[in-house]
């Protein structure tokens, strides 16, 4: 009976492994949004967020777990094009250091720029834990589309983030 049971959770978690590798999210097309946040970590996330603000479908973005150290007018150098955006549009959040305080972050934001609907960025293998998390955080009145970034991850980091996906579920069961 133990064997058995092993067995069948060595299969779950196997199938949900191929599902999750898989079937990763995709981008979603350009539309309109109240805000954009991008979770930063990763190449092109905040390109991609740049992208919706000129398209003029958001006419906010958080750039959420920014390096305290980190300058607006240093992060607006390194995107030509982007000054004016940083000025008026861009807000830099410093205070996430992880996807959990990415999504307090996120939320708080939210709610003080009353956003009823934003856009979340970030890559397509961290979308799931990452839209895992913002669900926890955020209210229910709050609409969110995934807009995941395409990378070709390895199966290195597709293992991890699936895992790691899986042991934040399984934890928020326990109320932790």
């Amino acid at each position: 009976m133990i064997q058995r049971s092993i067995t069948f959770i060595l299969l779950i978690w196997m199938l949900g492994f191929a599902w999750f590798a898989l079937l990763l999210p995709q981008p979603a097309p350009i539309a309109q949004t109240g805000a954009v946040v991008v979770l930063t970590g990763g190449a092109n996330r905040i390109d991609r967020g740049l992208e919706i603000l000129k398209s003029g479908k958001s006419k906010k973005m958080l750039i959420s777990g920014v390096d305290r150290d980190v300058k607006p007018r240093e992060l607006a150098a390194q995107y030509p094009g982007s000054a004016k955006y940083f000025k008026c549009c861009i807000a830099l959040g410093f205070q996430s250091v992880d996807t959990r305080s990415n999504a307090l972050e996120t939320a708080a934001w939210a709610k003080r720029n009353k956003v009823t609907s934003l856009r979340l960025v970030t890559h397509d293998w961290h979308m799931r834990r990452a839209r895992f998390e913002l669900d926890r955080a955020l209210p229910n009145n709050i609409a969110v589309t995934n807009d995941a970034v395409s990378t070709h991850a390895s199966l290195s980091i597709l293992f991890k983030e699936y895992n790691k996906y899986w042991l934040r579920a399984v934890a928020s069961l326990l109320g932790l």
